[in-house]
Order: structure tokens, then sequence, then C-alpha cells
């Protein structure tokens, strides 16, 4: 079994003067495969000013750039694609927007059926799991990455507070990624380490 690849998930709208360091710093210490910008409560223009700042970072190095539930604004500043959900915008608006070519990701809240109605409709991949789980959220969220790896060929996406005591349990499931960021950003000895650990727990490094 292929060892995951790491998918980055920001905080939610991180100020861009400071938090380019850690992103530079993480970036350099694992290998990462997809960056998500989490918006928050930032209006367009200041939005606009996170991406301006932190895309070209993660798309010099080859690694996609998306932004979460703003498919226009995926658009309009060169994002490689948008993640949405059940309470965001629909998938077939967000493909409309972006285009054939762009990433759409859908993230399921754990459910069966909006896991499968999302791949059918050509999510790019799917996202099992929830950024603050409880012990049961996690354990359900195992149990549907290792259903998904054994019926489904989309590419699905481990949340949790994923760190590298855990990401094993979810590599072991049959994750194609684990989303990591909740555990590396109020991490004391700076999120690097973290991430560079995560990598070596999955054997990525």
């Amino acid at each position: 079994m292929a060892a995951p690849q790491l998918y980055l998930v920001t905080p939610p709208a991180p100020d861009p003067a400071s938090f380019e360091d850690d992103l530079r710093a993480v970036l350099d210490a694992a290998p990462i495969a997809c960056v998500l910008l989490l918006p928050g409560h930032r209006d367009d223009d200041g939005l606009r000013a996170i991406v301006d700042v932190l895309r070209p970072e993660v798309q010099d190095r080859d690694i996609a750039f998306l932004i979460d539930g703003r498919p226009e604004l995926a658009v309009a500043t060169g994002c490689d694609g948008v993640h949405t959900c059940p309470v965001g915008p629909a998938y077939a608006e967000c493909r409309r927007q972006v285009g054939p070519d762009a990433i759409v990701g859908y993230s399921c809240r754990n459910d069966r059926h909006n896991a499968m109605v999302a791949a059918e409709q050509g999510a790019d991949y799917i996202v099992f799991g929830e950024g603050a789980p409880t012990p049961d959220d996690t354990a359900q969220t195992i149990d549907l990455i290792g259903w998904w790896a054994e019926l489904m060929e989309v590419p699905c996406v481990a949340l949790d507070r994923i760190g590298p005591d855990t990401a094993n349990g979810f590599a072991e499931a049959g994750a194609d990624f684990l989303a990591i960021g909740p555990t590396l950003w109020g991490d004391p000895a700076g999120p690097a380490p973290t991430a560079r650990a995560i990598a070596k727990a999955v054997g990525l490094i």
C-alpha cells in the first residue's frame, strides 16, 4: 500500500504577514501535495490579499492551492480549485465556476450517501472526518475510509486531529491523503517538526 500524501489545511483566514513563515517552514519540512486555505470571516478583499501572498509560495513548488467554499475567488485569484461541503456551494455550481480542469473536492461529513453522490457527480476527492473529532467520530471516520477504499476509485482524505502517533491508523485504513493542520498550528514547538514527524510516521520521508 502506498503511503498517503499530506493535505495541509491552513488556520482560518491566516494573517499572511505572520503565517507565510510558518507555511514555508512546513513546506520545507515535509512533502505536501495540496494546501487548502480556510477563509474564515474575511471579506473578498481580505481573502485576495491572503491568496496573493500564499498562493505563489505554494504553486512555485508545484503544490496545488485550493480555497474553501469560494469558487468565484478560486477563479479570480488563480487558485487550482475549490473545496466544498454540504453547507457550502453545491458541487455542480463549484464545477461550473472553476471549469473542468480545476480541482473540486467535497467533504461528506461522514455521510455515505453524500460521499457517493459527490463522487458520482465527479468530485476529485472526498473528505471523511471532522477537524475537532470525538473518539466516536474518529472510529467512524476510520471505518468509512476502509469501506471507501475497498469500493471506490475516487481518492479519499482523512480529516481528524492527525499527529505522528495517529497517522498510521488512517493510512492503514486506506486514506489516500491525510489532512494535517489542526495539530500543527497550535504546537508550541512550531508546526514544521510535527509535519515532518507525521511524514516520517507514514513513510513519506
